[in-house]
């Protein structure tokens, strides 16, 4: 059911305004997801050999259980694994023991590492991206998006472990952005399909003061502005998904940025849906590993003042394509 046309039929009845917006609000929408059984009953009948699942959403998410990733891994298993987060779009894993090089030693058996300019790193191995919070630094984290999305090839996949984590709070919520897309209106994907959407580190780097003007005029030159589709094709599974997020993007092209501001606040509010999402909640030596393309993510915000660290390694990816 189209939400505006409940909004018209029964606004009349409630006393409230009569509002009626048109298809290009991207409204979201109520009942059943009978778009999301198909692939529902995909990922349910599929099986292992290196590991058991058991899937966390209707789309997306299944935690991964049998299998050791601290060792040495033979090659079938670290394929099994690729396509594992292929098909569930994001996976997890309990009590995964890693030191800082035996994450990095996973992680690169999926692809190069990239080194995060901007985040401090592990001191042990610079690929790793280290977040630390506690009282007197807070997340900022809780907003959906993409990893990177300013780099020219954005990373393709993430592998995050949990080392210290709240008793309470500090999980992080998953959404398919296949999903996001399929359920869109024709005429809407006619509207986004050829965006192009220019993605900004400053907007999330350069807006709290933590780089002096030279070395934001160095940063800028080293990284420019990236302009990628608002649609793309996944380069594995030839599927389209939504690749816009809040935390990266300055604009679309051809547009201004107060032009721009309200067209991707209603697109980003397909993210949204609980439908399309998974939750999960750490313990120390907790692993996520997810398709960073298919994938946005969001880091819960709401266990002030406890601590939160967190490592991450992720995996160099193409340039995306429409």
């Amino acid at each position: 059911v189209n939400i505006t046309e409940v909004v018209a039929v029964r606004a009349p009845d409630s006393g409230l305004p009569l509002e009626r917006r048109p298809r290009t609000d991207f409204p979201t929408y109520i009942g059943p997801a009978t778009h999301l059984a198909e692939e529902r009953a995909r990922l349910s009948a599929l099986t292992w050999e290196h590991f058991d699942a058991r899937m966390m959403g209707a789309t997306i998410g299944a935690e991964l259980s049998g299998i050791d990733l601290t060792g040495d891994l033979p090659p079938s298993a670290v394929d099994e694994i690729a396509s594992a987060v292929a098909d569930y779009k994001v996976v997890f894993f309990r009590g995964q023991a890693f030191t800082p090089a035996q994450h990095v030693a996973f992680a690169r058996n999926f692809g190069e590492l990239e080194v995060h300019p901007f985040i401090p790193s592990n001191t042990e191995e610079p690929e790793l991206v280290r977040f630390e919070k506690d009282a007197d630094t807070t997340g900022y984290e809780n907003q959906w998006h993409h990893d990177v999305t300013w780099r020219e090839c954005p990373s393709k996949a993430t592998i995050l472990r949990a080392i210290q984590v709240p008793d309470v709070g500090g999980d992080t919520l998953f959404a398919d952005m296949y999903a996001a897309y399929e359920v869109l209106h024709a005429d809407v994907k006619a509207e986004i399909d050829d965006l192009e959407a220019i993605h900004d580190w400053a907007q999330a780097f350069g807006r709290r003061g933590t780089l002096d003007p030279a070395r934001m005029a160095e940063m800028r030159e080293r990284y420019p502005e990236a302009t990628h589709p608002a649609v793309c094709t996944h380069e594995l599974t030839g599927r389209p998904y939504l690749y816009l997020n809040r935390t990266f993007i300055n604009r679309f092209v051809g547009q201004t940025r107060p032009e721009s501001v309200d067209r991707l606040d209603r697109i980003c509010r397909m993210t949204d849906t609980p439908e399309y999402q998974c939750r999960f909640h750490w313990e120390p030596d907790s692993v996520a590993f997810w398709d960073n393309r298919a994938v946005q993510h969001l880091a819960c915000s709401d266990y002030w003042p406890e601590t939160r660290v967190m490592e991450r390694a992720s995996i160099v990816g193409e340039r995306p394509r429409r």
